[in-house]
């Protein structure tokens, strides 16, 4: 049972090192963004604003 355990985290530490540092990469990249689209949305609802009062 011993050989099973280590046959199947010598599978694992491979996909983790192909997957788990993109996933964590684009995740943090997607909530950056994220903050860049609110704040673009908010000046542009200002701008909107100062349009409608001239």
């Amino acid at each position: 049972m011993d050989t099973e355990v280590i046959t199947t985290l010598d599978n694992l530490v491979p996909i983790i090192g192909n997957f788990g540092f993109p996933l964590v990469l684009a995740i943090y990249l997607l909530l950056r963004f994220e903050k860049k689209l609110e704040s673009l949305t908010e000046a542009i609802n200002h701008l909107n604003q100062v349009i409608k009062n001239k």
